[in-house]
């Protein structure tokens, strides 16, 4: 009897986990991978850099920018303590080069 009852709640344990939504058991997506950078850009870095990064705001202007490209992505990815928060685990290689691509993009119109 206790074997059978054991049983009867075993199957339903499983049952419940089996029939969870899926959302509850997994973590949110990350963001969409498919976003190109302007993309990015404007929903995450356009509140700082504004005007689409050709002009300054609580971040600096990046048209025109002469870093190199490697200065950049470790700034996405890393940061400056208490100027800019850090997009390495936000953002995937391939969206941080996508970042990179459309701040070489950028026209510095002062120039």
């Amino acid at each position: 009897m206790r074997y059978l009852l054991r049983l009867s709640i075993g199957v339903l344990v499983v049952g419940a986990i089996i029939n969870a939504p899926a959302d509850a058991q997994a973590p949110p997506p990350p963001a969409d991978p498919s976003a190109t950078g302007a993309q990015l850009f404007a929903s995450t870095c356009g509140f700082c850099h504004q005007n689409g990064g050709r002009a300054p705001g609580r971040g600096p202007k990046l048209a025109g920018t002469e870093r190199p490209d490697e200065f950049i992505v470790n700034r996405i990815r890393l940061g400056k303590e208490g100027a800019m928060p850090a997009y390495g685990r936000a953002f995937s290689d391939a969206q941080i080069r996508s970042l990179v691509a459309y701040i070489r993009s950028l026209k510095d119109d002062s120039q």
